[in-house]
């Protein structure tokens, strides 16, 4: 009922639902298997055939094709998507989206370990890159929804609030872009070693959190970057310390 993510074979037990259309708040998950979209967020943008071109109408916004955020800033700074070299032949599209890697369950933990390794690799490189890019390339994102444009200045399309309040279609008020809009971290509660195996609401307060790649690279056997301890709050307390009378 809600875009929340949990790492782990059962989910846990904090009652932060908001419900359908968050009709509700603080009410206990049901939870479903995730898939590859639910950690790695797509976010998408108008294709331009050049930086500084035309804004686009709204009468206009079928005309342009949408494709990932990250492709359509790297093809502004000169990449080409096209380039054969830039896929992996090992991977397939097909079973990526529907969340399954052929082979996956068959590889051992020292091997998955070493996929959890570049994994965690290329999450860096990625948001590193596209930090530096949006230094160089404009890039916009809407202050009230998270539409996101590539180029000096956003569409007309009136779209915001589309996939949130179906009743409001307006146009977006744009702000500068950071790397967080283009790639979000997607952030998940992380259990800790000292954190019960299905995490309480008591203990909310406690636990830490991780983005859900580094989260997900953890439970494969990959030490996170020390950047992250404190949001995962790794040497905290698990539940509050009942005083000894």
């Amino acid at each position: 009922f809600c875009p929340e993510v949990y790492i782990g074979e059962h989910g846990h037990l904090i009652r932060t639902c908001c419900g359908y259309r968050r009709r509700t708040k603080n009410q206990v998950h049901e939870w479903i298997s995730g898939k590859l979209a639910d950690i790695l967020v797509p976010v998408e943008t108008f294709h331009l055939d050049k930086m500084f071109q035309g804004i686009i109408k709204h009468h206009q916004r079928f005309d342009f094709e949408r494709i990932p955020a990250v492709v359509e800033l790297c093809w502004q700074a000169g990449a080409d998507p096209h380039d054969e070299s830039l896929t992996s032949r090992s991977w397939n599209l097909e079973s990526a989206g529907s969340g399954k890697v052929g082979g996956a369950e068959c590889l051992s933990s020292d091997d998955l370990r070493l996929v959890a390794r570049g994994t965690l690799r290329s999450w860096e490189v990625v948001r590193s890159g596209v930090q530096k890019l949006l230094m160089v390339y404009p890039s916009k994102v809407c202050k009230y929804c998270s539409e996101v444009h590539v180029g000096p200045s956003g569409h007309k399309a009136r779209l915001c609030g589309v996939f949130k309040f179906e009743s409001w279609r307006g146009a977006h008020l744009w702000q500068k872009a950071e790397v967080d809009d283009l790639v979000p971290p997607k952030v998940v509660w992380h259990r800790r070693p000292q954190d019960p195996l299905i995490l309480v609401d008591e203990g909310r307060e406690f636990y830490g959190h991780a983005p859900a790649v580094v989260d997900l690279c953890m439970k494969a056997g990959v030490i996170a970057p020390s950047k992250y301890a404190c949001m995962m709050k790794a040497q905290g307390l698990s539940a509050l310390v009942s005083e000894k009378p």
